[in-house]
């Protein structure tokens, strides 16, 4: 099964990040420790998933792309071959940026695109225009369906899945699939937006959820090409100001690993986190 790749673009490279920054404060209190390996529950022999935590950084978007594409590209080549390809996973948070699917319509952006107020970069997952910037979690995994299973309808419901779980057991919030859409949902506030690519049952892109994002940089889009709808974010729907911005972020990681790992039923082993200098 083969999604072809649409040409990489940038439409407006007005913003330019040179590295990525971090945003560990040491000093903070941290709500639980760091994880440092999850193991899938009821599951003898799990499969293990390498995961690149940065997602206490911003990241450049082209960095980032950049990188998902040279893993895929590294285990398409193991899978012509007939060898073993495991699955990855990456969690980071981005500089403000817009981006856009491969059949993004421009009618969905309420600026001229030659004057954006972010970066705009079309790439080739599905689904419309949507926003990340600090305080956004997103993760990327590159997950070999063969090991899993080749539907990608499934996929999608399992990303859904994650955050659903997520929002039930670190926050108390109950989200929802809304039919006839892919994402999570509170009420009419959209907290999680999902857009993947798929070649040869090998997956990238992911996923983005607001946690602590300043959600001003929505307005000027429609999000995912819905109206009447609202972007939410856990920060805004929680009542719990005991929390600072960056704890919330720690919680919503810690949660993001761990019920990723029990959905897929995978073993989350922690890698040394790539310079993203390629």
């Amino acid at each position: 099964m083969f999604f072809p790749v649409a040409t990489s673009s940038v439409l407006n490279p007005k913003l330019t990040f040179l590295h990525h920054h971090h945003l560990r404060d040491t000093n903070r209190n941290r709500v639980s420790k760091s994880v440092k390996m999850i193991n899938s529950v009821n599951h003898e022999n799990p499969r293990k998933c390498e995961c690149f935590d940065l997602y206490d950084q911003l990241v450049p978007y082209k960095k980032a792309w950049s990188w998902q594409k040279s893993i895929v590209s590294e285990k398409l080549a193991l899978i012509d071959r007939n060898q073993e390809c495991s699955d990855t996973v990456i969690l980071l948070q981005h500089p403000p940026v817009y981006t856009m699917g491969t059949g993004s319509s421009e009618d969905y952006l309420n600026f001229d695109i030659k004057n954006a107020p972010f970066d705009v970069y079309r790439t080739e997952r599905g689904g419309e225009v949507t926003y990340h910037g600090p305080g956004q979690l997103v993760m990327y995994p590159i997950i070999n369906l063969r090991n899993h299973k080749m539907d990608l309808h499934w996929y999608l419901r399992k990303l859904e899945e994650i955050v659903i779980r997520v929002l039930s057991s670190a926050f108390s919030i109950k989200a929802t699939r809304l039919d006839g859409f892919t994402g999570v949902w509170v009420g009419d506030q959209k907290v999680a937006a999902i857009g993947i690519r798929a070649s040869k049952w090998l997956t990238y892109h992911g996923l983005a959820l607001n946690v602590t994002t300043d959600l001003t940089p929505f307005d000027s889009i429609v999000p995912c090409g819905i109206r009447n709808r609202r972007v939410g974010s856990i920060k805004g729907l929680i009542e719990n100001d005991k929390l600072s911005d960056l704890q919330l972020i720690d919680l919503a990681h810690e949660s993001l690993l761990k019920e990723f790992s029990e959905v897929f039923q995978i073993q989350i082993e922690k890698k040394q986190n790539c310079d993203l200098e390629c």
